[in-house]
């Protein structure tokens, strides 16, 4: 199994013993090990094999017991028996924000909640705002949460569905039967959120290969199986289909199956002016189909430049391909700098030398390091003394780098009236600051609104940071006027970030095709907090992608003295 994969499952195990008592010791020790987890440099089974497990801060004898099995098997016995004893409905509840552990036992053992339907009904009665350290405001944000979660309900985040379905992927590549094989679907074009993985293989036999497919790792149910089609249910709950085609047919069906839907109506039109025909099955000049090596040719055969997967949503793609303006999107090797990354000064797992190793070996060129601030006191935001500490750190290691560069930054809070976390005397230490919302969400939108862009006139605000809070599948984000935010950061020359964490992707990309529009920049900024956070990058040039930009409009696409003069061009007024 992946790291990701055995600390979901520890995290699992910790909520499903915090709602079964009020001891947190057990479970906040399965979040530590599950933290330490994610923040692993090395391949767990390598550590595994080579008997260094209990050398990892947090992971003591019975805990590395159950990841040993875990990495085994997907599972472990404790965990079946915590699952047993607990009803599958009680972990619903902790989805709903605001919603914890201790309020869930609450529910379950005065109201015999065990789940989100019978928490509706309690709502609906009343009887939830009777209870100690709840109310009236308190039930109407849960009924508020459960609708949320039944809007959501079904859908997976990218990191929970794409290194699944590439495992998939690279399990039918192990195949000879199998000639080509590519993921479609709206985990190709690049969707923040899917319901589902649609994978396209080319084979002469596909009986053959659908027998290889279900007996993938994950794989639990066998949905159903025929002479093109697969279907099976991951141990996730994620469900994967499976299209087997001829390898002449490959091209038009990969293209069919990944959509969407509004442009192949958009494509089947084109063709039908043409007299032709155009279907999952190939592109045809009447009842004889023309010869596709691969998807290009049939852009190519319509008159159309190449359209990327990611710009495939009939939002005006198919007009700028016939008119050869299609954007050049950005590439992942494109980024030459790493930005928005925490370290253990803050609420981080590893320390700044070990972030700046982990960057050098992905192949950056400098890091931009922004812990929290002052009032981020939950997240050991950094006092003023602190802050030149880490400062002179920071000089201290740079003097001995030659070819790295680190910067020094800061994720400063935005206030509620919009000031940033810090006397200007201390902003004046940083070199970049991203400003960012952490509290007070209920604002109105026009209170929002004029809260970020007065966080923005501050001439010390590089970034934006994560622009509107949303978190995906768990909260929409804050009320905002986003456009007139945008026009505001254009006007000012603020870049504002994609961040790149699969819970957030905010800015989202429709967000995105708009600032783009405005001239507004941005940074993909994984907001790492571990050496493995930063691979979330991958995630952010997807969405970037999906938006439109390339690497003119991506500040950490820049080389480092490029980016120190972006970083200083505000505050100097050049």
């Amino acid at each position: 199994m992946l790291k990701s994969q055995v600390a979901a499952l520890l995290d699992e195990m910790a909520s499903l013993l915090e709602v079964q008592s009020d001891n947190p010791f057990q479970p906040r020790a399965f979040r530590s090990a599950a933290r330490s987890l994610e923040g692993l440099a090395g391949d767990l089974e390598e550590v595994i094999a080579a008997g260094e497990l209990r050398s990892i801060s947090g992971i003591g004898e019975s805990i590395a017991r159950e990841i040993v099995e875990m990495a085994a098997t997907g599972t472990s016995q404790r965990l079946v028996e915590l699952r047993a004893a607990v009803p599958r409905g009680i972990l619903d509840l902790l989805r709903i924000p605001g919603l914890g552990s201790k309020k869930v036992r609450v529910l379950a053992l005065e109201l015999g909640v065990d789940s989100l339907d019978a928490l509706k009904l309690a709502c609906e009665s009343g009887s939830v705002a009777k209870l100690k350290g709840f109310g009236e405001k308190t039930q109407a944000k849960i009924l508020e949460g459960i609708a949320y979660i039944g809007s959501v309900s079904g859908r997976f985040r990218l990191d929970d569905a794409l290194p699944h379905a590439m495992l998939l992927i690279e399990h039918l590549q192990r195949s000879h039967r199998v000639q080509r094989v590519e993921l479609a679907g709206s985990l190709r074009r690049g969707k923040e959120t899917v319901k589902d993985v649609d994978i396209v293989a080319s084979s002469s036999e596909p009986d053959a290969v659908a027998d290889h497919f279900v007996r993938a790792p994950g794989v639990i149910t066998v949905v159903a199986k025929g002479e093109t089609k697969t279907s099976v249910r991951l141990a996730n709950g994620l469900a994967s289909d499976l299209r087997v085609v001829s390898d002449a047919e490959w091209p038009a069906a990969l293209q069919y199956f990944t959509g969407s839907k509004e442009h192949n109506t958009e494509l089947r039109g084109i063709a039908r002016d043409l007299d032709w025909k155009l279907n999952e099955y190939g592109l045809f000049r009447g009842d004889e189909p023309l010869p596709l090596k691969d998807e290009a040719s049939i852009y190519e055969a319509l008159g159309l430049r190449y359209i990327e997967p990611e710009l495939r949503e009939g939002l005006g793609e198919i007009a700028l391909a016939r008119e050869g303006s299609l954007p050049d999107l950005l590439t992942q090797p494109e980024l030459r700098g790493v930005v928005h990354v925490h370290t253990d000064w803050s609420d981080g797992a590893a320390s700044l030398e070990a972030m700046v190793e982990a960057a050098r070996a992905r192949g950056y060129s400098y890091l931009g390091v922004t812990d929290h601030s002052q009032s981020a006191f939950y997240a050991r935001g950094l006092t003023p003394d602190r802050v030149r500490a880490q400062r002179a750190e920071i000089d201290r290691l740079n003097s001995g780098l030659s070819d790295f560069r680190i910067f020094h930054g800061i994720e400063s809070d935005i206030r509620p009236d919009g000031a940033l976390d810090y006397e200007p005397a201390v902003l004046d230490i940083f070199e970049f600051v991203i400003a960012s919302v952490h509290s007070s969400f209920q604002l109105p939108v026009e209170a929002m609104t004029e809260r970020l862009i007065r966080a923005m006139k501050d001439p010390h605000t590089t970034f934006l940071g994560h622009p509107t809070g949303r978190l995906l599948l768990q909260r929409d984000g804050y009320l905002v006027d986003m456009d007139r935010v945008l026009r505001a950061a254009g006007e000012l020359g603020v870049a504002v970030e994609i961040n790149a964490s699969p819970y957030r992707l905010d800015m989202d990309w429709r967000l995105g095709a708009r600032a783009r529009e405005l001239g507004v920049r941005t940074g993909i900024h994984p907001d790492a907090h571990s050496p493995e956070g930063l691979d979330d990058v991958a995630y952010g040039v997807r969405c970037a992608r999906k938006a439109g930009f390339g690497a003119t409009h991506v500040v950490n696409a820049l080389d480092a003295a490029e980016f120190a003069k972006f970083c200083a061009r505000r505050r100097t007024g050049s």
